[in-house]
Parts: structure tokens; sequence; C-alpha cells
């Protein structure tokens, strides 16, 4: 019975090309997952700043509240310099005023620390935004094209399935069986080229009456080490011997 080895070849080829587009396939989501979050990353930063900026805006709210208040109560106590009957009273209220107006002052330059500071975080803001406006728009297109890119392979992947579909039946039953099985067992690699006299896959010499078993295409040959079939390539690499001949 010969060995439709050329099927069987291409058969793998073909399920060679299947896992392969699959497993990329497979891996594109995550890359668009990672571009997603890059995206979300960039939007925080933004907000991160922004949030700066309203608590900067809240201490300076809270700062000059406190400057209004004391600013008030220190006019309350010159206001009472006037009814005061007493140098002692009137000692005590000046010390007030005194506190009053470096407490005033402390805070004042509390204010103008935090509106240097607002400067700053108004650049960060902006900074934060360029960067935001760029990335995003460059990470966008990444995102465009691996979507391009898995519409692509699932066209690739659908028309390697229907030539796989095509293919089978053409090849004995039997022969896919043994396909198949070694398959499993091999991590989808059945078929072993012979390179000289050796088996490409593993290495293990071939004897001489399997090469010329092999060279016929009779039968399916196993090599004895891996247990792939093997199957002498159609054209031999360079500097490769022809396949012996039969004795």
């Amino acid at each position: 019975m010969d060995i439709d080895f050329d099927r069987l070849i291409r058969l793998q080829d073909l399920d060679t090309d299947i896992r392969n587009t699959a497993h990329i396939l497979e891996g594109i989501p995550r890359l668009i997952e990672d571009i997603d979050k890059k995206i979300q990353a960039g939007s925080k930063a933004v907000a991160s700043a922004k949030e700066k900026m309203a608590a900067n805006q809240k201490r300076r709210r809270d700062l000059e509240t406190e400057v209004k208040d004391i600013k008030s109560q220190i006019s309350k106590y010159k206001r009472q310099l006037n009814d005061v009957k007493t140098n002692k009273e009137y000692t005590s209220l000046l010390h007030e005023i005194e506190e009053s107006q470096r407490k005033v002052d402390g805070l004042e330059e509390s204010i103008i620390a935090e509106m240097l500071s607002a400067d700053d975080i108004e650049d960060d803001i902006k900074g934060a935004m360029l960067r935001q406006g760029q990335n995003e728009e460059n990470l966008k297109r990444e995102a465009m094209a691996l979507e391009a890119k898995a519409a692509e392979l699932e066209a690739k992947k659908a028309g390697l399935i229907r030539e796989r579909d095509a293919l089978q039946p053409l090849i004995p039953p039997d022969q896919v069986r043994i396909y198949e099985t070694i398959a499993l067992k091999k991590g989808g690699v059945s078929l072993s080229p012979v390179r000289g006299e050796f088996c490409a896959l593993c290495h293990m010499r071939i004897r001489p009456q399997m090469l010329n078993e092999i060279r016929d295409k009779s039968a399916l040959i196993l090599c004895e080490n891996c247990g792939r079939i093997l199957y002498w390539p159609a054209k031999p690499e360079a500097g490769e011997p022809e396949a012996p001949k039969p004795s």
C-alpha cells in the first residue's frame, strides 16, 4: 500500500499553521488589555494631578478663612482698647493683637507657598494632559492595528481549517488515525524528515533497510527513538546524500 506522504506532510503543515495562528490570536486580547491599562494609567496621572490641585485650593481656602477670622478678632481687640480702664488690660489686649498678627503673618506666608505650589501643580496637570493625549493617540493606533491583525489572522485560520477539512478525506483513514495518534503524543508533530541517515527531529540513526522502505513509500515507518513517521524529503538539502538504493 502506498503511503500518501505528500498529503500527510501538507496536513501537518496545516495543523502547525493553525496551531501557531491560534496561539498568536490567543495573545492579542492580552496585548490590547495591556494597552487599555496604559491608557487608564495616563488618565489616572491627570486625575491625580487634578486631585492635588483640588487639595491645594482647599488648603488655601481654609487658610484664608482662618486669616479672616483672626483679623476679625484683631479688629474686635482694637475696639476694646478704647474701653479698657487699666494699663494691665490695655497691655494684655496689645499682646493679644500682636500674637494674632503674628499668626496672620504666618498664615499669609503659607497661603503664598500654596499659591506657588499651585503653579507647579498646574504645570504638572498640563504636562500630564499633554502626555496623555500623545500616548493615548499612539496606544489607540496600536490597539487598532492589533484588532486588524486579529481579523486578518481569524480569516487566515478559517482558510487553513477549510483547506484541512478538504484535505483530510483524501488521505486513507487508517493513515489519518496513525497521524493523529502520534500528533497527540508529540505536540502536534507526527512526521519527521530523514536527513542523511538520521531522523531530523531526534537525530537517531536509521537502519539501512528502513531507509530503503522509507524511500519506497510502501509503509509507514516510525522512528525507533521518537516514534514519529519518517519520510524522505522530495528535495534533499544541499550536500545531503540521496536515499540508498534497494539492495
